[in-house]
C-alpha cells in the first residue's frame, strides 16, 4: 500500500518495507554514498531492495519519518533482517570487519534475548565474547568466582590472570632476581650482606597489577557492548540460563548459542583437615602473610612452580610426591628439574601421601602437623606453617545445570565431550578451555579456541583450533619448555626403531663467571626417522626456556626436520643455538655432557 503522507501511515510503510526485505536500502539516486553501498551489495551478490527517495512522490516525507524512526537524517539508511544498520560508513565498516555477511545470513530474530551467552570470564571466555561482539552479535558474559574454603575470591579474568600464569610468573621472577643478586657479586657488584625478601611488598605490587587487569577487562566489555553479569550461571534448558548474583537475586537470560568456558578449580584429597587447614594456588598469591615453612603436596607443575619460587625467596620448602614428577611431561626432563630443585634448597619426600592434617596453633602463619604414609607403609609426621595442596584440578561442570541442557560429560572426570568444532552434544552449546576432554589445559589454547569458534559461528570461517604440537613452559627454578611428544610417548606411538633422539647438555655463558653447576641444562630433539627425521618432540631445560621454545614452535608447525635445524645458523653465545648443533644421539651411547659454554 502506498503511503498517504500521514506520519503514522509513513511509519507503517517503512516498517513493512523493512519487514518484507532481508536487505532494505532507503537511498537517493544522486547520492555518492548511496551509490557506494549499492555497489558493495552488488559486488557481494547480495539481493537488496532499494527505495529512491528523490524520485518517490512522498520521498521527503518518508525521509522525515525515517529520522523519527532511526534518528538518522541522512541516506543511505540501511536495514538488515529487520534491524537498522545505519548509513554508508556503518555498512562499509561492517564489511571491513567481516560482520556484514554474517548479519545478512543470520536470518530474522528468533526471539532470544542474546545471540550468544558466554559462561565464564577467564581468558578463553573473554576472547570468545569480544570476538563475537566485534562481529556484530549481542553478547552477554556470566562470571562468578566461588570463594575458596579459606575465603579467597577474585575479579574478572579467570585463573590465569588472578591465581595462575600472571602472579606465578611474577613470583618466579622475584626468585630469579634473588639468584641473580647472588651472581652479581662475581660480576663486580658490591651487594650488601643480609638482604632479605619482603613478602608483603611483593604480594601487594603483584595484586595491584592484577587489579589493573581486572578493571581493564571490565572496560573492554563495556566498550564492546557486552552485557556483563557477575552471577553464577545454571542452565534451565538449552536456551535459557539462570544467573544468581552475590546478593541472592536471580536473572533468567536466553540466547541462541552458549559457550562454556568455566575452567577448573583445585582438587582436595578426602582426608581429615584438607579443606580446613590447607591452602591452594587459589589462595597463595594474595596471602596476607609470609607462608613460612611450607609443605607442597603433589608433583604437578603448580606444586613445583610454587615450591620453586618460595624456596627462591628464602623459605623452607618441602614437596611431597606420591609417584612421579610432572605427569604427562617428558620424564627425563622432569627428573632433571627435580635434581636441580634439590640442589637449590627444595626438599623432597618421594613415595608418600598425606593421611591427616591437624592444627596445632593459630596465627599468620599458623602451625600444623601433617601425618603421611609412604608406599612401603612407614609413617611420617612433620610440622609446617603452611600446607599448599596441589594434587590436580577438576573442571567446573557440576552444579551448573548441564544435565538440564542435555550436555554430555565424561563420567570419569566431568569433562565436556566436544567434537572438532568445539560443539557439545547439544548443537547450540559449545565448550572451550580446560573443561573439554582431551584438550591442552593452557591459557593461549583457550584464547585461540574462543576466537576461532566465534569466527566460525558468526563470520562464516572454517578454521579449527590446532591442538597438536602446542608449546608450553613450566616455570620451575630451572625452566622447562616443551613442544610435541615426550620421549616415552613418541616411542610408544611410533616404535623405538623409528625414533632418533638428539641431545646435549649445555652451559649458559652467564653461569660461567659465578661458577654455577655444569650440565644442569639440557636440550633434546625427538625425530621420526620414517618421515625424514621430522622433529616431533622439542625439550629444553634451562633459563628463559619459554622464550626459546616459542620460536621453535613455528618451525615444528611447518614440519621442520633435523636437517632444517642443522642448516640453521645459531646466535652465539646463546642457549638456543644448542639446537642448531646437536649431533649426539642417545642410540650412540656417547655422553651428552659438555665442559664450558
Amino acid at each position: 500500500m502506498p503511503p498517504t503522507g500521514q506520519p503514522d501511515d509513513l511509519l507503517v510503510f517503512i516498517q513493512e518495507k523493512v519487514k518484507d526485505n532481508k536487505v532494505m536500502v532507503f537511498s537517493k539516486t544522486s547520492c555518492p554514498f548511496c551509490y557506494k553501498v549499492k555497489e558493495l551489495f552488488k559486488s557481494l551478490n547480495v539481493q537488496f531492495n532499494v527505495l529512491e527517495l528523490d524520485v518517490h512522490e512522498k520521498g521527503s516525507s518518508i525521509q522525515t519519518a525515517l529520522f523519527e524512526f532511526t534518528g538518522q537524517k541522512t541516506v543511505p539508511n540501511v536495514f538488515i533482517n529487520g534491524k537498522h544498520l545505519g548509513g554508508c560508513d556503518d555498512t562499509l565498516k561492517a564489511h571491513s570487519e567481516s560482520r556484514l555477511i554474517p548479519l545478512i545470513e543470520a536470518g530474522p530474530d528468533k526471539g532470544y534475548e542474546y545471540d550468544l551467552i558466554v559462561v565464564g570470564g577467564g581468558s578463553g571466555g573473554l576472547a570468545a565474547a569480544k570476538e563475537a561482539a566485534g562481529l556484530g552479535k549481542k553478547v552477554a558474559l556470566l562470571d562468578f568466582v566461588k570463594p575458596t574454603p579459606q575465603g579467597t575470591s577474585w575479579g574478572l579474568g579467570g585463573t590465569c590472570v588472578n591465581v595462575g600464569c600472571i602472579p606465578k610468573k611474577l613470583m618466579h621472577r622475584a626468585a630469579i632476581l634473588g639468584e641473580e643478586l647472588s651472581d652479581s657479586k662475581a660480576f663486580g657488584w658490591d651487594v650488601p650482606e643480609g638482604i632479605k625478601h619482603n613478602w608483603d611488598n611483593m604480594k601487594n605490587a603483584i595484586q595491584d597489577h592484577i587489579g589493573s587487569l581486572n578493571w581493564g577487562y571490565r572496560v573492554q566489555l563495556r566498550e564492546k557492548g557486552i552485557t556483563y553479569v557477575n552471577g553464577y550461571g545454571e542452565f534451565l534448558n538449552s536456551h535459557c540460563i539462570k544467573a544468581t548474583k552475590r546478593n541472592g537475586s536471580t536473572l533468567e537470560m536466553t540466547a541462541e548459542n552458549f559457550i562454556l568456558a568455566t575452567g577448573e578449580r583445585p582438587r582436595y584429597p578426602d582426608i581429615p583437615g584438607a579443606k580446613d587447614f590447607t591452602i591452594t594456588s587459589d589462595d597463595l598469591f594474595s596471602l596476607d602473610y609470609c607462608p613460612g615453612k611450607t609443605l607442597c603436596i603433589g608433583a604437578s607443575y603448580v606444586s613445583l612452580e610454587c615450591a620453586g619460587f618460595m624456596a627462591g625467596i628464602g623459605l623452607d620448602v618441602t614437596v611431597m610426591v606420591r609417584s612421579i614428577l610432572l605427569r604427562g611431561f617428558d620424564q627425563q626432563c622432569a627428573e632433571l628439574i627435580g635434581d636441580y630443585m634439590k640442589n637449590h634448597k627444595v626438599n623432597f619426600i618421594r613415595g608418600a601421601v598425606p593421611k591427616k592434617i591437624e592444627k596445632l596453633e593459630d596465627g599468620k602463619p599458623g602451625r600444623y602437623r601433617v601425618t603421611a604414609q609412604t608406599t612401603d607403609g612407614k609413617t611420617i609426621v612433620e610440622e609446617y606453617n603452611t600446607i599448599l595442596m596441589a594434587i590436580g584440578r577438576d573442571p567446573c561442570t557440576s552444579g551448573i545445570g548441564l544435565d538440564q541442557a542435555g550436555v554430555k560429560l565424561n563420567p570419569k572426570n566431568g569433562r565436556v565431550l566436544c567434537n572438532e568444532n568445539d560443539q557439545t552434544s547439544v548443537p547450540n552449546i559449545f565448550a572451550i578451555g580446560d573443561i573439554v576432554q582431551d584438550r591442552p589445559q593452557l591459557t593461549p589454547v583457550a584464547i585461540q579456541a574462543g576466537r576461532l569458534l566465534a569466527k566460525r559461528l558468526y563470520a562464516g570461517a572454517t578454521v579449527l583450533c590446532d591442538y597438536m604440537s602446542v608449546p608450553t613452559t613450566v616455570f620451575t627454578p630451572i625452566e622447562y619448555g616443551a613442544i610435541g611428544y615426550a620421549e616415552e610417548d613418541a616411542i610408544e606411538k611410533f616404535g623405538d626403531d623409528n625414533i632418533e633422539v638428539y641431545h646435549s647438555n649445555f652451559m649458559p655463558l652467564e653461569w660461567t663467571v659465578p661458577h654455577r653447576e655444569e650440565n644442569a641444562c639440557y636440550a633434546k630433539l625427538i625425530c621420526n626417522k620414517a618421515e625424514n627425521e621430522r622433529v616431533i618432540g622439542f625439550h629444553v631445560v634451562g633459563p628463559n626456556a619459554g622464550e626459546i621454545t616459542q620460536g621453535y614452535s613455528v618451525a615444528m608447525r611447518k614440519g621442520a626436520t633435523k636437517e632444517d635445524f642443522d642448516a640453521t645458523i645459531g646466535i652465539h653465545p646463546t642457549c638456543s643455538e644448542t639446537f642448531t648443533t646437536l649431533n649426539v644421539t642417545k642410540r650412540s651411547g656417547v655422553s651428552a655432557e659438555v665442559t664450558g659454554c
